[in-house]
């Protein structure tokens, strides 16, 4: 008979909106009593589900579990790279990055069913400057609207796309230099995001073809937009053809250095910091193993049920344009249509 695994669940207390009383419960009745041997931990402060998942590494744990939102994800994560350890997932935060684009469950009764089948795969990360990252990093634009939605009381996708339709009208682009391995090139760009996996969360694909199987990163520069574009480049991000885009430039590296004018914000997995201006970001290849689902590819065969509202909105974009003479009516006609629009969902 086959010795059965350690498995240890580390649970955020505080992430998400699931009902963190009734986890363990759930973990005992799902959970298949015949093939692991199981522990739940739960986080008391910030940092502490690394030095957890640390000490499991340590131990010799089979697999550790990030029961929580990216950023619980992220701090397992980043103590298992390079290790005999796997991590497994049971998404339970308000966007679920990794989790989404690996078509794990959202249910969590089924997220610890994909457990039981205990598929390990070693996949890709990335890292930058210095800090590991699983699905996706950036700066400029994208790490402002990480500020700004790790900020706000209110999460989810309706949040997150109501900050880059009103925010994104104001912020100021910035010139960056990027060197890969082909040499040194010049933008002026709202954005610059590194794509390990294909999106942010909540189902908005940044990098729609990104794969953590191939050694490299998915380099998105977003150039500056203005209002009537910004509908479009929303209706994008959630369809998955954001590369497609023309205000969208995209390619492909194992390593970039990033040299900006003035020092900022970065993110790592939505994780905002400061940090100077100079940006090394690299991946890993194959550096971390983790439970995938058994049944599903690297691709989401999901449908996305806010595709019809943003198509809405935008085809009804010529109703608010002769209402528009300056920039910030601009943003409050745009934000009133939609809002109105989303609360059609």
């Amino acid at each position: 008979m086959n010795e059965k695994k350690s498995i240890v669940f580390i649970l955020n207390p505080i992430s998400g909106n699931h009902d963190k009383e009734s986890l363990p419960k759930m973990i005992a009745n799902n959970l298949d009593a015949n093939l692991f041997s199981y522990q739940i931990k739960f986080t008391e402060y910030a940092g502490h589900a690394a030095e957890i998942a640390l000490q499991c590494v340590n131990e010799g744990t089979d697999i550790v579990v990030a029961v929580g939102g990216d950023g619980t994800v992220n701090e397992v994560a980043r103590s298992l790279v390079h290790s005999d350890t796997a991590l497994g997932i049971v998404p339970c935060g308000s966007g679920n990055g990794l989790a989404r684009h690996l078509c794990l469950p959202m249910d969590i009764r089924k997220a610890i069913e994909i457990i039981n089948h205990c598929k390990i795969e070693s996949l890709d990360y990335g890292v930058i400057n210095g800090m590991p990252f699983f699905c996706t990093c950036g700066m400029g634009f994208d790490a402002f609207i990480s500020l700004k939605f790790a900020s706000s009381k209110k999460r989810g996708p309706i949040t997150y796309v109501e900050n880059v339709l009103k925010e994104g009208l104001k912020y100021k682009p910035e010139i960056y230099e990027v060197e890969d391995e082909t040499g040194t090139k010049k933008y002026k760009a709202f954005l610059i995001a590194c794509a390990n996996a294909s999106q942010y969360g909540n189902n908005a694909y940044i990098a729609p073809k990104a794969t953590m199987t191939d050694g490299l990163m998915d380099v998105i520069v977003m150039e500056p937009f203005d209002v009537f574009d910004a509908p479009q480049i929303s209706i994008d991000i959630f369809s998955k053809t954001l590369d497609k885009n023309s205000k969208i430039k995209t390619f492909r590296a194992k390593r970039i250095h990033i040299h900006r004018n003035a020092p900022g914000a970065i993110h790592y997995d939505g994780d905002p910091i400061m940090t100077g201006t100079d940006i090394d970001v690299h991946i890993e290849e194959r550096g971390i193993k983790i439970i995938t689902n058994p049944e599903i590819t690297e691709v989401n065969p999901q449908p996305n049920f806010f595709l019809n509202a943003f198509s809405d909105f935008y085809n009804n974009i010529n109703n608010v344009r002769k209402d528009i003479e300056k920039q910030g009516r601009r943003i409050q006609a745009i934000s009133k249509v939609f809002q109105k629009k989303l609360t059609k969902l």
